[in-house]
């Protein structure tokens, strides 16, 4: 399918005229969608109307995915969006559409997926020009914008002289790729959900970085559903090796520079293996994720460190990422107010010298090892090279008065930092908050603690009086504007918060609740042909899913199968029991060939097993 792109770089003479779409962004409720109202660019929105249009004019749609905190969003606006140039071609031969990934994450899901496979790789900004009957043509991530008008001119010429041979190849494309070699069984086998961990296992054995921990050789990401299925695996089966990776893994990511050592809270991904240097935005979800994961293995793993680790994500969210109404917010840019990636955690060591004493100094300069070259054109990102213990020991110092030090000098640079500005995206998601409400449930639970119980139960609270409207999910609100329709993974995520929530604090409102989104996520989103992400899909590519994979969220469809799991056990629900055996029964030959994608999926048949021996 690289055939895709190299069939529109070749360099030919284009045709530009004035277009007359205007651009639809301008004050919109999205930060990500607003901060391109005034680019030149004649951006429209993902609907019906907009794909109409396209259909009328016969011309390709043009889709451009990405989110507000993302870094290389902004420079390919800033290169690219605002340029007239760029801006008279997506004007004038193609209908512009922007979208806020965060807002519609089934299409930039399906549209990430189509560009993987055609690509080898995707990530944001998300590009992809899709013909007026839906189908995806070619794609790519950022390119300069010399490489960009060259690429919108070819495809332009292209779509002008052989639109019927493109239509052609792009519902082939799509054919082909949405094409599964189905294995269905009419009966599970027995013991087949513990065959398929020890394929997992066996997998992320092959992938894992045995000295610092984690998957991969280049960039890092958390991988929590994998980390999360390891962890229960080792519950089931306690194996030394899976022990030390777990303890490599969790404590690296903790200590390095994926996990902000002075305020707190995780980044999105490392750009280096060694969880270093990272890609400064923080979202919500790898928060709460990270959160549950770190109670999980300080329970698993009787680790207390880890427990101080989740404790400190837990009051990183609850001091930052909580609004005014008690639930939290998406995510902190990447970006600073003064347009430096990374510019808000990032520290100048002349800066230092003035703000701390000499012994608070030499200490942070141990620790963070601040006396080399800077990590970064903004500056130093602070990394735990050394613990206080043995910074006091090559001071010759008192260990206690080393850690005096460190805090005092920890507190000062916050101080700073605090009066520093870091952009916010503050819409508020339902499936998001879903996963923070598990976090602080979870929490409660296991912690006891009265702080996070109440945390839950004000996100609890607001995503039923503000999400929750006629008795049905909404997306996300910001400044009570509603933004997008609900998905597979809003129905998923806050059922699996509200389960937790049960667990903590029993009512039956509440219950009842749960049992609403649970039976709607079935019928709107599970059908014959498999899973939808979402109800009413304009994309031809992606209809139905038999089984779908895990990314840096969990497997929508698994958790949503792990909480009816859940509910038909406990309250013996043989109807809810039927579903989750029909969509267990497809897939199988996606898990026995990727198991390390599919590891939600993998525990919630095992776990399906262990309550239902015959099946």
């Amino acid at each position: 399918m690289k055939l895709l792109i190299t069939f529109f770089l070749i360099n030919l003479s284009f045709n530009v005229h004035a277009g007359s779409l205007k651009n639809t962004l301008q004050q919109h409720a999205s930060p990500y969608l607003a901060m391109h109202g005034s680019d030149p660019v004649a951006w429209q929105q993902w609907n019906k109307e907009t794909v109409a249009r396209a259909k009328k004019e016969g011309k390709l749609i043009y889709v451009s995915s990405g989110y507000f905190s993302c870094h290389w969003c902004h420079v390919m606006q800033r290169e690219s969006y605002k340029n007239n140039i760029v801006a008279t071609i997506l004007n004038s031969s193609f209908i512009p559409v922007k979208v806020d990934r965060e807002i519609n994450s089934a299409l930039d899901s399906h549209l990430i997926d189509f560009v993987e496979r055609t690509q080898g790789r995707a990530g944001w900004p998300l590009n992809v020009f899709i013909t007026p009957d839906g189908y995806p043509l070619v794609g790519m991530t950022y390119l300069p914008a010399k490489s960009f008008i060259e690429v919108l001119k070819n495809i332009e010429t292209k779509w002008k002289k052989e639109k019927s041979l493109l239509e052609r190849m792009a519902k082939g494309a799509t054919m082909e790729l949405s094409y599964r070699s189905k294995m269905i069984s009419d009966k599970l086998e027995n013991e087949l959900g513990q065959k398929y961990i020890k394929h997992f296992l066996k997998q992320a054995a092959t992938m894992s970085d045995d000295m610092a921990g984690g998957f991969g050789q280049q960039n890092k990401f958390p991988s929590v559903p994998q980390l999360t299925v390891m962890i229960k695996a080792y519950e089931d089966h306690p194996d030394k090796d899976l022990e030390q990776f777990l303890l490599l893994t969790l404590n690296k990511m903790a200590s390095q520079g994926l996990n902000d050592q002075l305020g707190g809270g995780f980044f999105r991904y490392t750009v280096d293996p060694s969880w270093q240097i990272p890609h400064f935005e923080k979202m919500l979800y790898d928060n709460a994720l990270l959160a549950s994961l770190y109670l999980d293995a300080a329970r698993v793993l009787k680790n207390k460190k880890f427990s101080k680790v989740a404790k400190n994500t837990l009051d990183f969210m609850l001091k930052v990422f909580r609004s005014k109404s008690g639930a939290y917010i998406a995510s902190l840019s990447a970006i600073d107010n003064k347009g430096v990636e990374g510019g808000y955690y990032l520290w100048q060591r002349d800066e230092l010298k003035k703000l701390l004493n000499k012994n608070e100094l030499k200490v942070v300069e141990l620790i963070w090892q601040l006396e080399g070259p800077e990590d970064i054109d903004g500056g130093h990102h602070l990394v735990e090279i050394m613990n206080t213990t043995d910074a006091a020991e090559m001071l010759k110092i008192p260990a206690k008065k080393a850690n005096n030090n460190f805090n005092s000098a920890k507190k000062k640079m916050i101080q700073v930092r605090n009066k520093r500005n870091v952009p916010r995206d503050d819409k508020l998601l339902a499936a998001w908050n879903g996963l923070a409400l598990t976090a602080f449930s979870k929490a409660a639970k296991q912690l006891k603690s009265e702080r996070y119980a109440k945390a839950a139960k004000d996100i609890k609270d607001y995503i039923y009086k503000n999400l929750w409207i006629k008795k049905k999910l909404v997306r996300a609100i910001k400044d009570n504007h509603v933004l997008g329709e609900a998905g597979l993974e809003d129905y998923a995520y806050v059922a699996q918060g509200l389960s937790y929530w049960l667990e903590y604090s029993y009512n039956k409102k509440d219950k009842q609740w749960l049992e609403n989104i649970i039976i709607q996520a079935w019928d709107r989103f599970h059908n014959k042909q498999g899973w939808l992400l979402a109800e009413n899909s304009l994309l031809k590519y992606g209809e139905g899913e038999e089984i779908i994979s895990d990314g840096v969220l969990p497997s929508a469809s698994a958790i949503l199968l792990s909480v009816s799991l859940k509910e038909a056990v406990m309250y013996k629900d043989i109807s809810l029991k039927k579903k989750i055996i029909n969509a267990l029964k497809v897939g199988h030959s996606d898990v026995e060939g990727q198991p390390f994608w599919y590891a939600s999926q993998i525990y919630v048949l095992s776990e399906f097993q262990k309550h239902y021996k015959a099946n």
